[in-house]
């Protein structure tokens, strides 16, 4: 790529984020993941481009692809050709439709291809759950791999952080980013309580039960000295998990290591957000009112905890045929 061209997108993504953080004072995740849609769309353009002249594109010939509606739908179409989830479809329309409102506003661009698509309706599909033996298998599973068998009386640094992290997942139903970015000074041992930063930088006081504390006091009183006293340029810091490195943990990290001890424990595979719906599913199942759930999980609508109810009907219906004399 010609300096020129690297130049103008450094400043173009550079510039963008400025927008994105100060703005639309949006999350760091969403930063990053609007980043991240538009680094692509720039690649997908500038392949394309190259391919039909035969030779490298100039920065005028990419700003021309980036407003044309042509070209975007066609970047569209090759996720949909790769059978990129519907939700991530809608979600990169809405990163481009914000992009180029931006672009236009700011000269980048004349015209807004953004206002002439439409995102897809969304699937109403129902997240992956486990059920409350399938959650006690895999949390058992992140425990043993805890205190290794092969070395009697010795503990796994980076195993017990991921049994930390597990029980903490299930037990408080956080999202992933709010996990990863807690502080020591977050977390009230006596109380059994977390102070979380969620979306929208709101606040708010998630309870988690025994098991979670047990877990949690010896990944903090055995595992992460020895990962603070790990040689690296972001080493220590107060940030409760941290990673091989000593910094704070990167939440592909978690996404990874769940997957490996799920198929480890021989239960359904699911992300950190998979674990979440599971803990909202069972507070339901368990009797949980929703509006408590709601204060839980940090859902700015009550709509959307209700999208649990639904998971939980499925109990409802099994303890309805067993129960009811003409079900």
């Amino acid at each position: 790529m010609a300096e020129s061209l690297q130049l103008w997108r450094e400043s173009l993504l550079e510039d963008y984020r400025v927008y994105l953080s100060r703005n639309r004072e949006l999350s760091d995740n969403t930063v990053r993941a609007y980043l991240t849609d538009l680094n692509e769309l720039l690649d997908f353009l500038f392949t394309s481009l190259a391919t039909a002249s035969g030779r490298e594109p100039s920065v005028s010939q990419l700003v021309e692809w980036l407003s044309a509606p042509t070209q975007i739908r066609a970047w569209l179409s090759e996720m949909s050709r790769q059978r990129v989830a519907r939700a991530t479809l809608a979600r990169r329309i809405a990163s481009f439709r914000t992009f180029s409102a931006w672009a236009q506003t700011h000269g980048v661009i004349e015209v807004n291809p953004g206002v002439k698509l439409h995102a897809p309706r969304p699937e109403n599909k129902l997240p992956t759950v486990l059920n409350p033996a399938q959650a006690a298998v895999l949390l058992d599973t992140a425990r043993q791999h805890a205190f290794p068998e092969s070395t009697p009386g010795l503990v796994d640094p980076e195993g017990l952080r991921d049994w930390a992290l597990l029980e903490m997942l299930y037990a408080t139903g956080l999202r992933v980013s709010e996990l990863t970015g807690l502080r020591r000074a977050d977390i009230d041992s006596a109380e059994h309580t977390v102070r979380v930063i969620g979306k929208g930088d709101k606040e708010r006081v998630v309870p988690y039960g025994i098991p979670a504390q047990l877990a949690l006091e010896q990944y903090l009183e055995r595992g992460r000295p020895a990962l603070v006293a790990t040689p690296g340029p972001q080493s220590g810091g107060d940030w409760v998990f941290l990673g091989v490195k000593g910094g704070r943990l990167d939440t592909r990290v978690v996404r990874s290591m769940l997957h490996r001890l799920t198929a480890l424990a021989r239960v359904p595979d699911l992300g950190p957000h998979g674990l979440r719906h599971t803990a909202a599913t069972h507070l339901l199942e368990g009797g949980a009112d929703l509006r408590s759930v709601q204060e839980i999980l940090g859902h700015a609508s009550l709509a959307t905890t209700q999208r649990y109810t639904h998971l939980s009907m499925e109990q409802l219906r099994r303890v309805y045929e067993q129960a009811h004399p003409r079900a």
